[in-house]
């Protein structure tokens, strides 16, 4: 079977703040610093208690927005902002977020994390009704079901509004009189709340905070509402019921190493996973080296467990961007070399072990192998940082079938001879769990596992499985 080459992806990351003159301006720090969340699209929405005003495109939050942009839409206290990657909807100008949907009364401007589930559902039972979609994101779903429920009171139509759309959702809102964060039932992605002096922040990492000087106040809870307006903050819950369950590749992958995830540490959590990984793979070998960027924190954690010398053999292309011209064909099928080289001063001669942080089509494992030995390494030992990913994600990540997922189909020795390793490793559920290192009394410590382990946390609708997947569901 061909896997085609391509990474793990996330859908977006959301910023607020409420409060702050340069509220626009601090939001494009604030996604600069998630750019590694999505790098298809960026936007911003002001409130000025009167108006939203807005601006968004395709590209990166620099192509975006300049300082023109950023002073013409600065003309409030309050703002939202979101970088996107496509999973639903596709990459086109219309999907780009934060979405806004002015009526009569008033405006309503919306960020999303996440995916919905039963998306599909919803917007026929919407469009049954009257309702026209502007866009082919599930985002503007939520916004329809606002309008169209307890319209004399905005929070309980959102609450209610809530109750009803299952999946991964963190969600950043502005109106004209207030900004809403609120996350899913089972937490599944991250989001956090802040303080800058006398405004309030909310972002997807609390690297943004870092940012812009804000301070870490907490974690926004599962099935949680915070209101924030010039009274402050409250809180409400829009259900009793929840389990959280945050997605296991935000440590794992995606999140920046100096973000916290509820109190863990990203760069710590993925240490403690190498560290875990080397009690459960020991392997004579020379050198350590880590797959840039997300990888390396593991591996410093698998030297330090076994002594074996870390070092940077691997370097990363920083250059090569979503711009570049594509080379030839025959460039093409060694694309990985565009954005990885080996330093044969490392590797040559040497018996490495090479941690990464996943397997998912296997594409990418076979070329860093194989230019490990075109290096002069003589035996390259594969290690991963987390389980063997066998099952579609349908909240965000960009697998949403298995016939994109190697492990779904072939054997850990399998996957070795495809990739050319020596020898191959994963490291287990439990050893995941515990190395993260969060709640033990929560359902599989609060984690969602369900790329590993087929048990999803919440219902998965028939038609957001494709046919021929309905087999895998637990």
């Amino acid at each position: 079977m061909h896997y085609v080459d391509r990474e793990l992806n996330e859908e977006c990351a959301v910023f607020g703040i409420w409060g702050h003159e340069n509220a626009a301006k601090l939001t494009y720090y604030g996604l600069h610093s998630m750019q590694h969340r999505g790098q298809e699209g960026a936007g911003i929405c002001v409130s000025d208690g009167k108006h939203l005003y807005d601006h968004k495109g395709l590209g990166l939050v620099n192509d975006v927005f300049n300082h023109d942009i950023l002073d013409t839409i600065n003309k409030g206290k309050a703002a939202i902002g979101h970088v996107r990657y496509s999973t639903q909807g596709g990459n086109s100008y219309a999907n780009v977020q934060p979405l806004v949907f002015r009526s009569q009364k008033d405006s309503l401007s919306i960020a999303h994390n996440g995916n919905l589930v039963n998306a599909h559902k919803l917007k026929g039972e919407l469009e049954e009704r009257g309702s026209i979609f502007q866009t082919t994101s599930d985002t503007e779903v939520i916004a329809h079901l606002i309008k169209r429920d307890f319209a004399d009171n905005f929070i309980e139509s959102v609450k209610h509004a809530l109750s009803v759309i299952k999946g991964a959702y963190a969600l950043a809102m502005l109106n004209e009189h207030e900004m809403i964060a609120a996350l899913d039932p089972n937490g599944l992605r991250p989001l956090s709340l802040g303080k800058l002096g006398d405004a309030w922040v909310i972002a997807s990492e609390t690297c943004a905070f870092d940012i812009i000087g804000a301070t870490y106040v907490r974690d926004v809870n599962p099935g949680e509402i915070l209101i924030i307006n010039d009274d402050g903050v409250r809180s409400d819950f829009f259900t009793t019921h929840s389990e959280p369950a945050i997605c296991s590749m935000e440590y794992i992958y995606f999140s920046r190493p100096d973000s916290n995830i509820q109190g863990i540490n990203v760069h710590a959590a993925r240490k403690n996973l190498g560290r875990k990984l080397a009690q459960e793979a020991p392997v004579e070998a020379d050198v350590v080296t880590g797959v840039p960027d997300s990888s390396i924190s593991a591996a410093i954690g698998y030297a330090e467990a076994t002594g074996i010398p870390y070092e940077l053999g691997m370097i990363k292309n920083r250059y090569v961007g979503r711009t570049f011209i594509q080379p030839s064909q025959e460039l093409r099928e060694q694309g990985v070399k565009m954005k990885l080289s080996p330093v044969r001063a490392i590797v040559e001669g040497k018996r490495v072990v090479m941690v990464d942080d996943s397997i998912v089509r296997g594409t990418t494992s076979r070329r860093i192998v194989g230019m490990l030995r075109e290096a002069g390494a003589t035996e390259v030992h594969v290690r991963i940082s987390s389980p063997p990913i066998t099952h579609p994600c349908f909240y965000g990540i960009d697998t949403s079938t298995s016939s994109e997922l190697i492990a779904s189909t072939h054997s850990v020795e399998d996957i070795r001879k495809e990739i050319g390793a020596d020898s191959l490793v994963f490291l287990s559920v439990d050893g995941l769990q515990e190395a993260i290192g969060r709640n033990p009394a929560l359902k599989n410590c609060g984690q969602c596992m369900a790329c590993f382990t087929g048990k999803y946390p919440t219902e998965i609708y028939p038609d957001t499985v494709l046919p021929h997947e309905k087999e895998l569901l637990v």
